[in-house]
């Protein structure tokens, strides 16, 4: 059976794979030899990067805790045991974090990927106007700040 670790980072591994078409280590070298080839495929590998990194201090955190539980007497928990288990908190929220950007990153059709006005990267032709009518905004004049007693 996998750990959840294992399974994570392995769901994610294959959509890169499938996304890409190419084993990860492929990939990889691929984005260290020509990093400016294709940004997509360097951001997602960077992206894993970080995540991995992520992984691994959850796995030692964890470690950690698991460790610090078995030398304590049952329904005992000190505050360096809780400070444990709050790093091991700060390491999945982390991690899962991460792996939701990477996700976002293999989806094409997520918010903001497609259609008119993509928050990066669109032409300024596929801009769409403003949703209600503006105006531009009036200046005060310098007559009217002068009586107000205004100076420069």
């Amino acid at each position: 059976m996998l750990d959840a670790s294992e399974d994570v980072m392995g769901v994610i591994t294959e959509r890169i794979e499938d996304r890409f078409q190419m084993p990860l280590a492929d990939l990889r070298r691929a984005v260290e030899a020509a990093p400016q080839a294709n940004p997509e495929a360097t951001t997602v590998v960077d992206w894993y990067g970080l995540l991995a990194e992520t992984q691994q201090a959850l796995d030692t955190a964890e470690d950690a805790l698991v460790e610090a539980l078995g030398t304590q007497p049952p329904d005992v928990l000190d505050d360096p045991v809780m400070e444990l288990a709050h790093q091991v908190n700060a390491a999945v929220a982390s991690r899962d974090g991460r792996a939701m950007v990477v996700k976002y990153l293999l989806d094409p059709n997520a918010p903001g990927k497609r259609g008119p006005g993509v928050w990066r990267g669109a032409s300024p032709a596929a801009r769409r106007a403003p949703a209600l009518p503006t105006s531009p905004p009036t200046l005060p004049s310098t007559r009217n700040a002068a009586a107000r007693g205004a100076t420069r």
